[in-house]
């Protein structure tokens, strides 16, 4: 059986209250998707859809073509890691891992060997006869994703499984999930508010908000070509600029705003006259000393400096009052910042969009 996921034009509704609004999107077998967006947005809804645990209240969800209303979970390929794990503190690893074997009758020698395998697999060979107890918090993630592939799932849900650890190991269980993902081949379904994560692993993301998909696409299509406000605002840190189209440039828009008129790449296609608002990452600022005009300046004050380590975080005022960020890399060079002092930074036009006006993300 394929593992392609489709929702059909799936909406779900509580009373009164839609928490999913026509998710129409199709996940590939094998691929690693995730639904990225705030708490509320709807993507855990999505995946109790997926799992069988709730009924779409319009639309379908398919798994490998096939209709699921009606199956239960027990029934559907599919397996669900929890946010927080469920294991079972009582039993030994590999009795973990192999639970959902022993519930399908499958005899002691069996499941053993099963759970050695998939211990191997998660790089804890050797530790099934410890309790949960004894293992760490990353360990933990690992033994909950052994005992969900136990079952040969055909597609694996997982529901923000990495929140609960803190984030030098959540960075590293990145590269673990991404790589056990890559060594099995099954789909997975990730379920995350974080960016990084989905950034970090998947394919191709949804991006969410208020139950609404609002964008599907590679990490870097979503990052570097956000099609609305809300997904420039949410998936990484931006500087949002609003004005009006003042006119159309071939691929670019220019844009009167407080801080004088702005150009970018114009990926909705707005005409002169639109209210718009233009984007530009903090890492595409850069400092004007003369040697090479930018297509957009910038008169601002230094307001503070953050060093972060491998990069800088300069915080400014431009002349149009709004605050501004602009990033800069460590390289051992950087000018130093006072506060109050004048900076004139400015953005290549292809590195700013130009988008309609519409819901951004909380700050």
């Amino acid at each position: 059986m394929s593992a392609d996921v489709e929702l059909d034009h799936v909406t779900i509704r509580f009373g009164e209250f839609t928490a999913v609004k026509d998710a129409n999107l199709k996940i590939e077998d094998g691929e690693f998707f995730s639904f990225l967006g705030p708490s509320g947005c709807g993507k855990t809804t999505i995946l109790r859809a997926v799992s069988g645990f709730l009924e779409p209240s319009d639309g379908e969800v398919r798994i490998g073509g096939k209709n699921m209303r009606g199956i239960g979970p027990n029934k559907r390929p599919t397996a669900l890691i929890f946010q927080n794990l469920a294991l079972f503190p009582l039993m030994s690893v590999a009795d973990n891992i192999a639970f959902g074997l022993e519930v399908r009758g499958v005899g002691k020698a069996e499941r053993r060997k099963r759970a050695d395998e998939l211990l191997d697999l998660i790089a804890l060979d050797g530790q099934g006869d410890k309790k949960v107890g004894e293992l760490s918090g990353g360990q933990k993630q690992r033994v909950a994703i052994a005992r969900a592939l136990a079952v040969e799932p055909k597609v694996l849900l997982l529901d923000e499984p990495l929140s609960a650890l803190d984030l030098k190991l959540r960075q590293h269980m990145r590269t673990e999930l991404r790589a056990i993902q890559q060594r099995v081949g099954i789909t997975f379904i990730y379920i995350t508010h974080d960016q990084g994560e989905a950034l970090t692993m998947s394919d191709r993301i949804a991006v969410m908000s208020q139950g609404v998909v609002q964008q599907i696409g590679t990490g870097s299509e979503v990052y570097e070509n956000s099609q609305t406000a809300f997904v420039a605002s949410f998936v990484g840190e931006n500087n949002p600029f609003t004005g009006k189209v003042a006119a159309v440039d071939g691929q670019h828009a220019l844009i009167d705003t407080s801080f004088g008129r702005l150009r970018g790449r114009n990926l909705r296609g707005l005409s002169a006259g639109s209210e718009a608002m233009l984007f530009v990452r903090p890492e595409s600022l850069g400092l004007v000393n003369g040697q090479g005009a930018a297509d957009n300046v910038i008169e601002s004050t230094v307001l503070h400096s953050e060093f972060e380590g491998s990069f800088f975080s300069v915080f400014l005022r431009g002349d149009g009052g709004k605050d501004i960020v602009m990033s800069m890399t460590n390289s051992g060079n950087l000018p130093e910042f006072h506060e109050g002092a004048a900076a004139r930074v400015g953005f290549r036009a292809d590195r700013a969009v130009v988008l309609p006006v519409g819901e951004v993300a909380d700050e």
